[in-house]
């Protein structure tokens, strides 16, 4: 009999030692699960769409459309549409811009000339594929991303700030000038074009 109890009371006490699901692990699994879920789903569709350039930029055309006539429309939120199109102009520059600074290869050329190197550049020179600091893919993907967020954000008078367009529309245009100036600078400089126009393609 007294064995009998004690054998009890030891699986009591290591019951009361093992370690119980709580309250908050039950009821976060099931969201959790569901965003990953979700996330999942979202990531399998970006996925899918890589290969339709045409399709997506359509798409990103009509979505920023879309959000252009809102404005032009409501009247507002002049804020939202100008850190939109400066956003889309930061994106726009690094599609253009090299992934590796051709100024930095031809310090590089010059010391390794001027030291007695050997001229591998020459023989590089001959194919050099345009490597971008920015894809097309993530282009685009980031600047649809940014339009529908603004389009939602559009959705809230809180984000309405009173400003005077004109100035704003001044300020984008002095922007894009100046720095599109820069960048062509800089492709004639290196001699580099950020576009496939006029480079022999091969089919695979």
């Amino acid at each position: 009999m007294h064995t009998e109890y004690s054998t009890t009371a030891f699986h009591a006490e290591e019951t009361s030692r093992t370690p119980q699901p709580s309250m908050t692990e039950s009821t976060e699994n099931p969201v959790l699960e569901t965003f990953q879920r979700v996330r999942l789903t979202i990531q399998k569709l970006i996925d899918q769409c890589v290969p339709y350039t045409l399709r997506r930029w359509c798409g990103f055309a009509l979505l920023l459309t879309v959000f252009l006539c809102r404005i032009f429309v409501t009247q507002g939120w002049y804020i939202i549409c100008y850190t939109l199109a400066i956003y889309l102009l930061n994106l726009f520059l690094q599609f253009l811009t090299p992934k590796f600074d051709p100024s930095l290869e031809q310090e590089l050329k010059s010391s390794t000339l001027e030291e007695g190197g050997d001229d591998k550049f020459e023989s590089d020179e001959e194919f050099r594929p345009f490597i971008r600091r920015l894809p097309e893919f993530k282009f685009w993907l980031h600047g649809t991303t940014a339009t529908f967020i603004s389009i939602i954000m559009s959705l809230f008078p809180v984000f309405d700030i009173p400003v005077f367009w004109p100035i704003l529309l001044m300020y984008f245009f002095i922007l894009f000038t100046l720095t599109m100036r820069k960048q062509i600078q800089h492709m004639m400089k290196y001699k580099y074009l950020p576009f496939d126009i006029g480079k022999a393609k091969y089919g695979h």
